[in-house]
Formats: C-alpha cells, sequence, structure tokens
C-alpha cells in the first residue's frame, strides 16, 4: 500500500522546488512539530481492561494553533495521522485561515464498542493529551453550535464553488457538462444532488457495492430513496425503478464497477471515496477532462504527472475539500465572539474564502505552468514560510 507520509513528502519537495524554498523552512516542514503516541487503558463492559493507541500529530502552526479532527479505524496509523496534518496545515494555508495542521486518531473498531466503551476511550485519549490543547495551541474538534445540517451543506457547498469556478475557466456550461461521482455517502450524495439542481448531468455514482451509469442521466435524490428504501443504489430506466442488482451490465443504464466509472468518457471524475483510487496503472485510461477531489488523496503522486501529461484539470483535495476546516473555522469565531451568523451571511463569507482561495492558486499555476496541486502546494507554502520567516524560528 502507498504510504501516504511519503506521498505527501514528495508533494512538498516538488512545490518548494518550484518557488526555491529556503532550504532551512523546507527541512522543518519535512516532520511534525510534536507527535504524541499515547497508550489509552479503557475498562470494558466485561470488566477486563483493553488498551489502545493513540495519536496526535501536530504538524505546523506557524500561522495559528493546530487544527484538526480525530480519527476512530483499525487502519489509523502514525504515518496517516502525519500526513492528515500535514495537508490539513496546507488546506489552512491555502484557504488564507489563521491556522496550523493538527490530526488525531485511536488505532479500533468503533462499531465493536458500546456506547459505554467509546466515550471511556475518547475521555481517556483526551485526558492524555490534555496538556497540550486549547483554543490558542491545539483545537482537536469543533465546537458545535450551529446547526448540524446547514454546517453540514455548507461543507458541500465549498466543494461545488471549486468545481464551479473550474468549470468557468474551462468556458464550459453547466447544462450538458457530464459528470461521474465515485462515493455516494455523505460528501458524493449531496455533491450528486447539489450539481444535479444546478444543471449539471449526473451519468454515474457508485458506493461500495458498485455503481450506476445511465445515459438519460441520474437523479441523485430519487437515486438516494432507492438505496435507502432497498439498500442498493438505483436509477430510473425509462420510468422504471431500478436497484443495482437488478439493472444489466449493457443498455442505456447499466451496472458497473467502481474501476469502471474511473474511466468513463464524462466531463467531470469526482472521487469521493477512498484514497489511492486513481493510480499510475488506471490514470492512462482516465478520460474525464477535469477532476475535483473531495476524498482525501484519491491520486497517487505518479498518476499526477500521467494526468498532467495528458491535459487532465485537477483540483485538489486541499483545495476542493477544504470547506471542512472553513466551516470549523467559522464555528470558532462565532463561539469565541458570542455572535452567530445567518446561513446567508455564512454562505457569503465561505464564497468570498474560496473564490480567493481558487483564484490565488490559478494565478500561481499560470505563473510557473505547474498542475494545479503543485500550484495549490505552491500558494500555501508561500504563506507558511513568509510566517516561519517571521517569526525567526522563535517557538
Amino acid at each position: 500500500m502507498t504510504n501516504p507520509f511519503a506521498n505527501a513528502m514528495e508533494q512538498l519537495d516538488r512545490a518548494a522546488a518550484v518557488i526555491e524554498l529556503s532550504p532551512d523552512i523546507h527541512e522543518r516542514l519535512k516532520a511534525p512539530e510534536r507527535v504524541l503516541t499515547v497508550s489509552i487503558p479503557v475498562v470494558m463492559d466485561d470488566g477486563a481492561t483493553k488498551v489502545f493507541t493513540g495519536f496526535r500529530s501536530q504538524y505546523n502552526d506557524a500561522l495559528g494553533p493546530f487544527k484538526g479532527g480525530i480519527r476512530y479505524h483499525t487502519d489509523v496509523s502514525l504515518d496517516e495521522v502525519k500526513a492528515l496534518s500535514f495537508w490539513m496545515t496546507i488546506k489552512c494555508a491555502v484557504a488564507g485561515l489563521p491556522l496550523g495542521g493538527g490530526k488525531g486518531g485511536i488505532i479500533v473498531d468503533p462499531k465493536g464498542l458500546s456506547g459505554g466503551e467509546l466515550e471511556r476511550l475518547s475521555r481517556g485519549y483526551i485526558q492524555a493529551i490534555h496538556k497540550y490543547l486549547g483554543p490558542t495551541q491545539d483545537v482537536p474538534a469543533p465546537d458545535v453550535s450551529t446547526n448540524a445540517e446547514i454546517m453540514a451543506w455548507m461543507l458541500d457547498e465549498y466543494g461545488v464553488y471549486v468545481l464551479e469556478q473550474a468549470v468557468a475557466k474551462m468556458g464550459w456550461q453547466r447544462a450538458g457538462t457530464t459528470v461521474a461521482i465515485q462515493g455516494f455517502g455523505n460528501a458524493g450524495s449531496h455533491m450528486a444532488k447539489l450539481l444535479h439542481k444546478a444543471g449539471y448531468k449526473i451519468m454515474a455514482i457508485s458506493d461500495s457495492q458498485g455503481g450506476v451509469f445511465n445515459e438519460d442521466g441520474i437523479d441523485p435524490g430519487r437515486a438516494e430513496a432507492i438505496k435507502l428504501a432497498g439498500g442498493l443504489l438505483g436509477c430510473y430506466c425509462v420510468g422504471t425503478v431500478c436497484t443495482l442488482d437488478q439493472i444489466k451490465t449493457e443498455g442505456p443504464c447499466r451496472a458497473i464497477t467502481n474501476e469502471e466509472l474511473l474511466e468513463l468518457p464524462v466531463d467531470i471524475l469526482v472521487p469521493a471515496a477512498l484514497e489511492n483510487q486513481i493510480t499510475q496503472d488506471n490514470a492512462p485510461r482516465v478520460k474525464a477532462k477535469m477532476i475535483v477531489e473531495l476524498a482525501n488523496g484519491p491520486t497517487t503522486p505518479e498518476a499526477d504527472k500521467i494526468l498532467s501529461q495528458n491535459g487532465v484539470l485537477l483540483a485538489p483535495d486541499i483545495l476542493a475539500n477544504a470547506g471542512g476546516v472553513t466551516v470549523s473555522y467559522f464555528e470558532q469565531v462565532q463561539n469565541a465572539a458570542n455572535y452567530y451568523w445567518t446561513e446567508d451571511e455564512a454562505l457569503t463569507k465561505l464564497e468570498k474564502i474560496m473564490v480567493s482561495a481558487f483564484e490565488a492558486v490559478w494565478e500561481r499555476k499560470e505563473k510557473y505552468g505547474v498542475d494545479m496541486r503543485t500550484a495549490a502546494f505552491v500558494s500555501a507554502l508561500e504563506r507558511i514560510s513568509a510566517a516561519m520567516a517571521a517569526r525567526g524560528g522563535a517557538k
């Protein structure tokens, strides 16, 4: 399996070379400022004690306090947490937020724990790292005080804003522009519905069980309703409801695999599922003219090179899915001021940040003749390196 931290460092090196980043700052950005590894003893419901391993990576705080969530998963590793904290550093800098990057994780299957066990694990984790947390030092999770549904919607709006800006740069119209979305979970399904409402033609969607393709287009709202009712994705085939297990592998409406979805002849491909989906093996067969990454790390560095050579415009994850940390920052600001914005006010602020971030990345893409991912890293590194130089390495 591709090492996520190795990928992150390759991205750093590529952008550092473009702007001839100071060797001192480049070297310091090759490792987190602090990594915590903690043992968390938890008394289980049966009275036995089980010890879990947790991590917290605090990568860089030149622009502000560390910021980043906590992941509970059996595949959590130190390299993954380090990579995610590095990418969070870059996301915050790309969006122009006064925040640094952090990430935490615990090696655990949360579905295998009772509510009480999960609570004791969470409390034990925070107790183990609390000395290094605080609003001016490290904020591991947002204080949710605004409507959760609205905030989730705003997060998805950020990804749509990025896509719309890229479409405008390409000179395309919404009507007739075709889209395939790999991953019909929270991010992917919301993106599909927003794009469908805006007039884009959703040709294919998929989840972990497989996907569907319809030449006539898919109504993602109806597809979601079919999935909720039957547990499988579906679409309307000439007025008839068809679930994934009923759709044939041939014809205008057919079943496809996740691998096939990535290679469909559509205008826009949206990887919204897992990491390392577009690799050097399948990148040459990607026919989309634009890729908008909603998932973290869906494209490997080797695939990046191939896609760039083939003229594919790629809106990278560090730009396209930076909505999460932006929305979290909004919550932080509102809580600190004890003053809360209306939905319209928040969306206006979000759009302003997005447009500014996208234009900054696009300007560097044109200036240096590089791909969008490298341009995003360049934009971020310029801000981070200036902040690091200004404080002269002092903590």
